[in-house]
């Protein structure tokens, strides 16, 4: 019986060590997510903006729009202007338009960046499809509007910012149900 504690013992161990991995793995999405809002990487905005700003017509800062597909992305994707010049508090809108050309349905999602990753704090996005997935069937085109807010409060020096999204294929991951019409 003496052996078979030491197997026991080191069974447990792995097990523990297992779990302990396994919870790790959840973490990991909301750390990153703590990291790149604590320290400005990757353009991550604060999210969804509920306050309310007075614009200040006294300034203008020119927001350029990058919309690009992953490599594996067939879609058509852009944006009905390469920018806009907007004053800071003012709500703004832009209209990305995408097209899927396949003979089948995809699903897609949009992932944003803001450059330079210091004005993502006062990027302000009130409506985006990039906070949902987006299905298209075969030969369908759909406009998709991003409102948004550059914050009184960006630094004086901030004159132009890049908003880019990245559109990626998620349909092996996420099959295209269509929800309503």
């Amino acid at each position: 019986m003496s052996r078979l504690a030491p197997n026991r013992r080191l069974v447990t161990r792995l097990l523990l060590i297992v779990a302990v991995m396994f919870a790790f793995g959840f973490a990991l999405v909301p750390l990153y997510d703590v990291m790149c809002k604590a320290f400005g990487i990757n353009g991550k905005t604060a999210g969804q903006y509920e306050g309310s700003q007075v614009v200040d017509p006294s300034r203008d800062v020119r927001v350029q729009f990058l919309p690009t597909n992953n490599a594996d992305m067939v879609w058509d994707f852009y944006s009905k202007a390469p920018e806009v010049t907007v004053h800071p508090g003012a709500v703004t809108e832009m209209i990305f338009v995408a097209r899927n050309p396949t003979d089948h349905a995809m699903s897609a999602q949009a992932v944003p960046s803001i450059a330079p990753s210091e004005a993502a704090a006062y990027f302000h996005k009130t409506e985006c499809f990039c906070f949902t997935q987006q299905v298209l069937d075969p030969g369908e085109r759909i406009e998709m509007p991003v409102r948004f807010i550059v914050d009184r409060d960006l630094p004086k020096d901030i004159k132009h910012l890049t908003l880019a999204y990245t559109l990626f294929d998620i349909t092996a991951r996420h099959p295209p149900i269509k929800t309503g019409s």
